[in-house]
């Protein structure tokens, strides 16, 4: 009865909450709609598949794209457990999902698992001590988490009890820092007020038992991710701006967070700009406010964060991390969709795009929510509205920089020509496949720079069923490419096939 009356409340809130400013622009087409349903209630969007990923979504040069998981209604934030397992919460469905790590480098998780369902809908988690600890909207419990076996044992024990989640933002973040303290992050309940609660739109922090709570950051109106950055320990958390100021007010942000510090909301915003719906600060005497450490464009909301482990990423990560923006829900002109990557330098933060293309001239595919890099070194990033996950990865072109490999040596001839060269048509095979070579760069590596390598004499050594399981696993670090079955027999065409003399000599 609870959550259904709350469904109905956010339904109406839905109704009520459309800007004036949508409806005449007549914005409101089925698109739009769907994602406002979302944005209020979870709703699903279109599902993603593997060629809107390869066609439409964009990465930097070095990196490379794949669909890990298509089939994840409502995903939204990420853990991987010590054996490199992949958490996956779930608020809408109240459950906590486990995909097994991808072993046999298909591009897929293992397997898929109900790890624990009948949350009260669970948002940030973290595992430590053999106890894996779930932010719930209600409360923060904990389980005994078998890491080796992926599972978990006993019941649920409810670590901070009695959170309130009424309003606006009711989801709740959770991390542990170095210090094995926990820290938790809850939104306000509203758009601008003063809180009842004092708990909301805050940072606070725990021993790992529940006791000891002190709240260390105020005036964070929503602040879904946070992290500690790794050169010198500083906490960051992002922030979403407040609502119905227009379209290019006010920024969201990324805070610096440092025990006790003020940062603004509701009586200020951006670079501590006074709210005009909210009069003067009834504290002022005792607070001033924090400005942000970065502005991201208004209505972007950002969520999940994480900083990255340079060790597999070229020199301009060394000191970065990766920012999911869910994107506008309020907006004439959509706005966000995407990951953006946040570079620490001499001059302070610079933003640049790392994941684009969800937003297609207003027509939203995908609303990204949460960033957790894997033990592998991949990024993986999760999308509520298309209820998927992707895996970035990235391979050095360079070769000067990339370490050496080479295509197996050994003859590896087939005994027979496989079954499906018999119907294939030779000619637009190694047409598509030459499109396919030069899409994913394997030029860069194959034939330029001062040590091109393995494709000389290739047709002497390797036949086609080599060379596609060469494709299907690549030695390191030659990128795993998301290519069908079909893609992978054009590609091998194009390397291996050659034209009769006569065809060859016409063209």
């Amino acid at each position: 009865m609870r959550k259904l009356l709350i469904s109905l409340g956010l339904l109406l809130l839905l109704l009520v909450s459309i800007p004036a400013f949508l409806l005449a622009s007549g914005t409101t087409d089925s698109s739009t709609l769907r994602m406002l349903f979302n944005s209020m209630m979870g709703i699903a969007g279109p599902a993603a598949n593997s060629d809107i990923v390869r066609q439409q979504y964009n990465v930097p040069d070095g990196f490379t794209l794949e669909l890990y998981d298509a089939n994840l209604p409502r995903a939204r934030f990420l853990l991987f457990t010590p054996s490199g397992d992949l958490l996956v919460s779930r608020p809408h469905s109240g459950d906590i999902l486990l995909l097994g790590r991808d072993a046999d480098g298909d591009g897929k998780p293992d397997a898929r698992a109900t790890l624990i369902e009948g949350l009260e809908r669970p948002l940030g988690m973290d595992i430590s001590g053999g106890w894996l600890y779930i932010a719930e909207s209600n409360r923060v419990s904990r389980i005994r988490f078998d890491s080796d076996t992926g599972t978990v044992d006993g019941a649920l024990e409810t670590v901070v009890k009695g959170l309130t989640d009424n309003g606006n933002h009711w989801s709740k973040t959770i991390r542990i820092g170095q210090d094995q303290k926990l820290y938790l992050a809850q939104g306000s309940t509203c758009n601008i007020c003063e809180e009842e609660d004092s708990r909301r739109a805050t940072l606070m922090r725990f021993q790992l038992d529940g006791s000891q709570p002190e709240i260390i950051a105020t005036g964070l109106r929503n602040s879904v991710g946070f992290d500690w950055a790794p050169w010198n320990g500083a906490l960051y958390a992002t922030e979403n701006g407040r609502d119905l100021l227009g379209d290019d007010l006010p920024p969201c942000e990324l805070n610096q967070i440092e025990a006790g510090n003020f940062y603004g909301w509701p009586y200020f915003y951006g670079d501590n700009i006074a709210d005009p719906d909210m009069g003067d600060d009834p504290l002022a005497k005792d607070r001033d406010p924090t400005a942000p450490a970065h502005n991201f464009r208004a209505h972007n909301a950002p969520l999940g964060m994480t900083f990255l482990d340079p060790n597999t990423l070229p020199p301009p990560y060394e000191r970065a991390a990766l920012v999911a923006l869910h994107g506008s829900w309020n907006r004439s002109s959509p706005d966000g969709y995407k990951v953006v990557s946040l570079h620490w330098g001499t001059d302070g933060i610079e933003e640049r795009d790392f994941l684009t293309g969800f937003n297609r001239d207003g027509t939203i595919s995908g609303r990204p929510v949460d960033v957790a890099q894997g033990p592998d070194g991949a990024i993986y990033i999760s999308d509520d509205y298309a209820g998927a996950i992707y895996r970035v990865r990235y391979s050095a072109t360079d070769n000067n920089n990339a370490a050496a490999f080479e295509l197996p040596t050994v003859n590896r001839l087939d005994a027979q020509p496989p079954e499906w060269l018999e119907t294939a048509n030779m000619v637009t095979m190694a047409d598509q496949g030459n499109e396919l070579y030069q899409r994913y760069q394997c030029r860069s590596c194959h034939e330029e720079g001062e040590n091109p390598k393995g494709l000389e004499n290739l047709r002497e050594r390797l036949g086609y069923a080599a060379v596609i399981d060469v494709l299907a696993a690549p030695p390191s670090p030659m990128p795993l490419f998301p290519l069908t079955e079909s893609e992978q027999r054009e590609l091998a065409v194009f390397l291996l096939w050659q034209p009769p003399e006569s065809s060859a000599n016409e063209q």
